[in-house]
């Protein structure tokens, strides 16, 4: 091993990704599921040339946290803002359908009530970015179809952060609900305090220096990881610091430079984020869980486009969109690794339902995403008409 492991182990990241990520390309594949592969391959329970990926797992959280400051940038657009109350039944009764099932059949293959409880959670989103990254930019701003699904992904998105306030909540010291109920005093308070940070401090920074971009670039950053830290601080989660600072730029006409500015950064710790969800799944547990997660698989493969394509036809959507939206929503999410990952930590999970949640997610993300490309208009669309779309 090099002298210097951390240059080592991101070197190797990313050009075995690269490699990894060009055949997944010829595959018709999302690149995320080569940055899951590239894990697995090079990490502990693979070769082992990298053999602790905990320092990484530690720098590649901030890709989290910027992908939920982007996704708040995004809650002041007045389009979606219409969408997302038309939405809000589809999200709430879909996220409670999919829980329930779940929970059933982990029930049924003799997890605990808690671990049940659990995977249900983790059974009710899909993935962000997988569902974003798979839009032909086309329409995924000016389009029907980018509405729908972006705010459905929204309200998941808003539900998952409520459920890491929870999971924060019954971490703190006392009953559950004690903690439960100081994280909600804290939240709104955290959110008052971003408001006039931005209303008396980054709105005049902005206005002054609105013409150099690499200060925006930075203040942008600062904000973000500060907001990120302090709410840490305060005892709620850095991803929730992340998401309000976000909002309380959403206003800002400079909002969209800042969105496209970060993407970039933002996908080199999402790289790093979905390696080390694949050096840690442990492959010798696969066979222990294989027979559950396909069950799950196939019912968030399965299920999940029939209820949204019902739901949305309730809400007056036509066949075609509801169809489609369906099948770009039907598979797990990296909110569901998330969530499982920090229950483990906090002594939520067994380790045999993490594998489960995380074999699970990762077999859906393969077959979602080779669904998609094969029958939907994306960026690396088998049939060339669909990618032109």
């Amino acid at each position: 091993m090099p002298s210097e492991p951390i240059l080592f182990a991101v070197f190797l990241i990313f050009t075995g990704a690269a490699v990894i990520a060009t055949l997944a390309l010829y595959a018709r594949q999302s690149m995320l599921v080569a940055y899951i592969l590239i894990g697995v391959i090079l990490g502990p329970w693979g070769t082992g040339l990298v053999p602790d990926a905990t320092v990484i797992s530690e720098i590649a959280n901030v890709g989290i946290m910027f992908l939920l400051f982007l996704l708040g940038m995004d809650l002041d657009s007045h389009s979606l803002t219409r969408m997302l109350g038309k939405s809000l039944w589809v999200t709430i009764i879909s996220s409670l359908v999919f829980f329930a099932a779940g929970y059933w059949v982990a029930l049924d293959f003799s997890y605990s009530t808690v671990d049940a409880i659990l995977i249900g959670v983790t059974m009710m989103f899909s993935s962000t970015i997988l569902g974003l990254k798979l839009l032909p930019t086309t329409i995924l701003h000016h389009k029907h179809m980018g509405e729908i699904i972006i705010s459905v992904l929204l309200l998941q998105d808003i539900i998952a952060l409520i459920v890491l306030i929870l999971m924060h909540g019954g971490e703190k010291g006392g009953s559950a609900l004690s903690g439960i109920g100081a994280t909600l005093l804290l939240l709104p308070a955290l959110w008052l305090l971003s408001y006039l940070v931005v209303r008396f401090i980054l709105l005049p920074l902005l206005a002054r220096f609105d013409t150099i971009r690499e200060y925006i670039f930075l203040l942008a950053i600062g904000w973000c990881l500060g907001m990120a830290e302090l709410a840490q601080w305060s005892g709620l989660s850095p991803e929730i610091g992340a998401f309000i600072a976000g909002v309380g730029l959403a206003r800002h006409p400079i909002a969209q430079f800042i969105t496209e500015s970060l993407k970039p950064l933002r996908d080199f710790f999402l790289v790093m984020f979905f390696f080390t969800l694949g050096a840690g799944f442990d492959l010798g547990a696969a066979p222990s869980v294989l027979v559950p997660a396909l069950v799950l698989v196939a019912i968030s493969l399965a299920a999940k486009p029939q209820v949204f394509r019902v739901l949305l036809l309730g809400i007056g959507e036509k066949a075609k969109a509801a169809n489609e939206v369906g099948y770009r929503l039907g598979q797990m999410s990296e909110f569901s690794l998330l969530i499982g990952l920090l229950a483990l930590n906090s002594g939520l999970l067994s380790k045999h339902a993490l594998y489960l949640t995380q074999l699970t997610t990762i077999l859906s993300f393969v077959i979602s995403s080779f669904m998609i490309v094969r029958y939907f208009p994306t960026p690396i669309a088998v049939d060339d008409k669909l990618r032109r779309d």
